[in-house]
């Protein structure tokens, strides 16, 4: 949904809302700090008139204390004011962040499949900082000085009327260039925010593969990815800085040809004495004091495009969908029967299926393993099962549940996972094991966990133990360990549904050997789905199924299986000829 200028303001305005007290002070601040502006040509005027004309020794007096309390006044109100809207600034970004960043954490799997992380990243760290100015100081900076010019004007109308309605002629001409402008500062800020987000996408990838960059010699290559990112950014951020050099000079140079023109008609009205010379300086301050706050109106239209042109990236993240949960129905713990009824899924808008027609019922307590050559579909079996993607057609069921009419929280209770992409935080060990639970978990319970995945041997070896950091993605554990932390968070979790993906691939034989004991106490008593390529590692399961281009082609047991020297059995014979060559 495209917002215009005024929607998008108004929406970046609300998350002000919650902090109207604080901005009002701020608001008032720069209210008192533009009333003290127009104070100071007002005051030439009784100041020169009294001092050298007159001679009042009054005014002589009191001139200076007046100048004094001017600025003590504007001093403090500037302070507060800028101070109030720049608590207020931090506040709005910190609540945007923390919006966008529950957004991230309930969109679907398929928008992170659409999306670089790059990009996301880019959106909470730098697009949300340009909304800063457009949401607080772009308001306070034009209230301040559209009151400093109508205080201003209205001194100049006092002393002059004549020549100030002259002076509002350059008004219309400014509008119209401000109006050019502002619509390439726009375009240019969006530019430069996408060219963000893919400078911070290169260097998440550089800095994640740093070992294969190394090893394959890719540094030249980086590099020149990234050289490109960052001169992209530089091409779109100099168009904004041309837009926005060119914004200021032109309208003050419109506002000096008024104001060389304003000045030549008061010195010969001074000729003819229509004004004193008290009044004639009084004037041409006041008009060279309009200079400023109409530079810095013009100019806070930078500010305004980029934060527009940031808040269109920011909402466009809040506006996405998040994960559908219309289920109902709050299931408690499962006992574990799975079933799927007639299930497709296609990832893309087209006929290409990833599963067709998939029939399966799987009793409570099973093992079931998926097998397959690559692209078979298994991943995408096991993902429908967490809700993780939604069937094109039919249904899967859990305890005769509809799956679809389940509370995802409910759902996703009742299932663990291990994958071999193992996911550790820069967390303690303790911390990882206990990850995500809704209660507090006891230190027994964790070693308890930790034992029966066969973690604790290495554990105890840790300068730390359970307090020992793993590092990010678990950097500080070898392949075998951060399976057997997975494993130790899966037992904790004790959920009755249970998905082994590739668990015990790329392991040497001694972390296999653990990891696969690790396993089998898992599984104990769990409906389990196991997909697994080595097929020695799947042997002991109840039942296999074998599934070829989204099909379901064979189900049985190992011996079953290999009895109807089927695809099974091919595959069987690949693997094991394979072996033993090695």
């Amino acid at each position: 949904m495209n917002l215009t200028s005024t929607q998008l303001y108004l929406r970046l305005l609300g998350y002000v809302k919650p902090y109207w007290r604080t901005f009002a002070i701020s608001i008032l601040a720069m209210v008192v700090t533009a009333a003290t502006e127009p104070l100071l040509p007002a005051l030439l005027k009784p100041m020169l008139d009294g001092t050298f004309i007159h001679k009042d020794d009054t005014v002589m007096r009191l001139a200076p204390l007046f100048i004094l309390v001017i600025f003590f006044v504007r001093g403090v109100a500037s302070f507060v004011g800028t101070y109030a809207i720049g608590w207020v600034g931090n506040k709005v970004v910190m609540d945007l962040r923390d919006e966008m960043f529950h957004k991230l954490l309930t969109l679907p799997t398929r928008y992170y499949d659409d999306h670089a992380t790059g990009n996301l990243i880019s959106k909470l760290t730098f697009d949300v900082t340009q909304v800063t100015a457009a949401a607080t100081n772009v308001v306070t900076v034009s209230i301040r000085d559209s009151i400093i010019i109508v205080g201003l004007l209205g001194w100049l109308f006092y002393l002059n009327w004549k020549l100030t309605l002259l002076s509002l002629v350059m008004l219309p001409i400014i509008a119209l260039i401000l109006r050019v402008i502002n619509a390439r500062l726009r375009n240019a800020s969006r530019d430069s925010q996408r060219a963000m987000g893919d400078i911070t996408q290169v260097i998440e990838e550089s800095v994640a593969a740093h070992k294969v960059v190394k090893l394959f010699g890719g540094q030249h290559y980086e590099s020149a990815r990234f050289n490109d990112q960052i001169n992209w950014v530089r091409r779109h951020t100099m168009k904004q800085t041309i837009a926005a050099a060119a914004n200021v000079p032109i309208v003050q140079m419109i506002a000096a040809i008024a104001l060389s023109i304003i000045v030549y008609l008061a010195t010969v009205q001074s000729r003819s004495d229509e004004t004193t010379v008290g009044g004639f300086l009084s004037f041409v301050a006041a008009m060279l004091m309009l200079t400023a706050p109409i530079k810095r109106l013009t100019g806070v239209s930078e500010f305004l495009q980029r934060g527009l042109a940031a808040s269109e990236s920011v909402f466009e993240l809040l506006d996405t969908p998040s994960e559908i949960d219309t289920g109902k129905v709050t299931i408690g713990r499962a006992k574990g029967r799975l079933g799927f009824e007639h299930v497709s899924l296609s990832y893309q808008q087209d006929d290409r299926l990833a599963l067709r027609d998939i029939c399966l019922e799987i009793p409570a307590g099973q093992a079931v393993a998926l097998v397959g050559a690559s692209g078979g579909g298994k991943s995408t079996m096991a993902n429908l099962v967490p809700r993780f993607y939604l069937p094109s057609n039919g249904r899967i069921t859990l305890d005769g549940h509809d799956l679809a009419d389940l509370t995802l929280a409910s759902l996703r209770a009742n299932i663990a996972l291990v994958s071999q992409e193992v996911v550790l935080f820069n967390d303690t060990v303790a911390a990882n094991i206990a990850y995500g639970q809704m209660r507090e978990v006891s230190e027994g319970e964790i070693i308890a966990a930790a034992q029966a995945a066969h973690a604790m041997e290495f554990i105890r070896e840790m300068p730390l133990g359970l307090n020992t950091l793993v590092g990010e993605r678990g950097v500080k554990l070898s392949g075998g360990q951060r399976q057997r932390i997975a494993i130790a968070r899966a037992i904790l979790k004790n959920a009755p549904l249970l998905i082994l993906d590739e668990a015990t691939s790329a392991l040497d034989s001694e972390s296999e050997r653990h990891v696969q004991a690790a396993l089998e106490t898992l599984m104990r008593g769990r409906t389990s789905l196991v997909i697994a390529h080595r097929l020695s590692t799947i042997e002991k399961a109840d039942r296999i199924v074998v599934l070829q281009k989204g099909e379901i082609v064979e189900i049985g047991t190992h011996r079953e299986l290999l009895e109807k020297n089927g695809v099974y059995a091919q595959l069987h014979r690949i693997q094991f000829a394979n072996t033993a060559t090695a």
